[in-house]
């Protein structure tokens, strides 16, 4: 089951996470309290740091729990091991459509949701500029709206 959506999956947004943190992310599915939920995330995270699924999965809770700034923090780290693994620069705001390709599952379109993660989290952190710059970012980088950006769109008009 998706731990966050519970939806039947062992499927990971990222993609696959190392065997040896499966267990850890089974028992997350299964436990009780946030509290333990965020213990067991945060042994998987420091035990697989290249992992994008666990950063996803993180980022996700913390918004879940409305801590946009730890949402923020782990979406930033995810962003960087993304950013690596894609081969793309350090700083998002140099990266250009050529760099990749942002349409296909893998480390790109990875980097691509959690840009617009990033603007969700800043458009709750009540920064709309940093939200609305992000935005642009992922719509310039996927004009076919792909990635879903119209909704922080929406939402950004709407504050």
């Amino acid at each position: 089951m998706n731990i966050l959506t519970g939806e039947p999956s062992t499927e990971l947004f990222g993609g696959e996470v190392p065997e040896s943190v499966k267990p850890l992310l089974d028992q997350a599915r299964a436990a009780e309290s946030t509290e333990e939920v965020l213990a067991l995330l945060l042994t998987a995270q420091v035990s697989a740091p290249d992992s994008a699924s666990l950063y996803y999965l993180l980022y996700k809770f913390y918004a879940r729990q409305a801590d946009f700034e730890q949402a923020e923090r782990v979406a930033l780290k995810g962003l960087a091991v993304a950013a690596k693994q894609a081969h793309l620069p350090d700083d998002w705001r140099t990266v250009t459509p050529d760099m990749a390709d942002f349409t296909s599952p893998g480390p790109a379109r990875f980097w691509l949701f959690t840009l617009k993660a990033l603007a969700f989290i800043r458009l709750r952190q009540d920064d709309s500029t940093s939200a609305t710059a992000y935005l642009a970012k992922v719509q310039c980088l996927d004009p076919e709206g792909g990635t879903g950006a119209g909704v922080i769109e929406s939402l950004i008009k709407g504050s």
